[in-house]
């Protein structure tokens, strides 16, 4: 069956595309302003190219495709265990990939060797050194901590748990803007790897062998599925993988950060209300407005922050632990472990060796 194109689906700008905008931010906006505060990342850069690559890809498919972050990379810089210089490298690297295996057809042989527990444990692995880095931060100011953590449970407890780190999100925004004020409007400026210059480094090299183990699951395969499942829509992993790689190539050079299309933004989106590419317009159109005040980010309190992250990680670490067996289970905790002791990279051979290890037994 050939692939449908974007005027099969059209695009729409009823209560459902709007609300819908709102499942995607929901992962996104976290974690970017998380790197603003903490890595040299610009956050008006990120929201720039996060807008445009929303538009972009709602006219292209005319579906309401996530564009989100790379998680297992930004969680990584989030924790300190990459530099900045490591991380855009580790983005560029990953796009190049993604684009050679879009364009040799490769994902479905490479996703063969991959199992999902792997995959998982890379998630969880990135989910406890948020937990790590989150913690060390509450404890700069531990009622504040405490406040803002107390807002995500009330949040969580009303029935809305996606939307916890939103809350919190919004209690630092509040905080920061009653400290600084609202920041004069300003424009991203144009410049060449504004943040840091590439860095490749067997650092950077483990990092991107841990975010490839996750956007072949997670970003390709996950979402293409969920695509023909949400939406009775064929669009292929490579022809996704190829988007992700542009994505990479187009943006981080010019100070954006590595995105991906996750399976977890698209369900986000559908769960919301979104049926068409509107969905995408409508965000990308808010991104963008938001750009000129991205400085708020500067006066974001440090113990707000480290909630955050402790809240995304629990997102992350609750849909790790979701697999069948306890042997599956046992190998998630494994490269987890391995990821939080070592480096993501190691974990990810570390659990392609047990888990061929894993098959053998189960065969014997």
């Amino acid at each position: 069956m050939s692939e449908r194109l974007a005027t099969d689906y059209g695009v729409r700008f009823d209560a459902g595309e709007w609300t819908g905008a709102l499942g995607d931010s929901v992962t996104v906006l976290p974690i970017v302003v998380g790197l603003a505060a903490l890595t040299p990342v610009s956050l008006s850069h990120a929201l720039l190219f996060f807008g445009i690559f929303q538009v972009v890809w709602g006219l292209v498919y005319g579906l309401p495709l996530s564009v989100e972050p790379m998680k297992a990379l930004a969680g990584l810089a989030l924790a300190g265990t990459v530099t900045a210089g490591e991380y855009v490298a580790a983005g560029l690297l990953a796009g190049v990939v993604l684009l050679l295996a879009a364009a040799t057809g490769a994902l479905g042989r490479i996703q063969r060797y991959v199992s999902e527990p792997v995959i998982r444990g890379i998630q969880l692995a990135v989910a406890l050194l948020l937990v790590r880095s989150g913690l060390d931060l509450g404890l700069a100011n531990p009622t504040l901590a405490l406040v803002a953590a107390g807002v995500a449970g009330v949040v969580a407890l009303a029935g809305f748990r996606r939307g916890a780190a939103l809350a919190v999100l919004g209690v630092g925004l509040a905080l920061a803007v009653a400290d600084a004020g609202v920041p004069a409007a300003d424009l991203p400026a144009l410049a060449v790897f504004p943040a840091a210059a590439p860095a490749v480094t067997t650092n950077a090299l483990s990092a991107t062998t841990g975010q490839l183990a996750m956007t072949v699951g997670n970003a390709a395969v996950a979402t293409s599925l969920l695509l023909s499942d949400l939406f009775d829509a064929d669009v292929s992993a490579d022809r996704l993988s190829g988007s992700m790689g542009a994505m990479c190539l187009s943006a981080i050079p010019l100070g954006g950060i590595p995105m991906c299309h996750g399976s977890g933004g698209l369900a986000g989106k559908h769960a919301f209300g979104a049926r068409t590419g509107g969905a995408n317009l409508v965000l990308g159109g808010l991104y963008l407005a938001a750009v000129p005040f991205a400085g708020v980010v500067a006066a974001f309190p440090m113990a707000v922050l480290g909630v955050l992250l402790v809240v995304v990680s629990v997102h992350l670490g609750r849909r790790a632990v979701d697999v069948d067996g306890r042997r599956a289970l046992a190998l998630v905790a494994l490269v987890g472990c391995v990821g939080l002791l070592w480096n993501v990279g190691a974990a990810f051979l570390v659990g392609l060796v047990a888990d061929a290890a894993r098959k053998r037994l189960a065969a014997a």
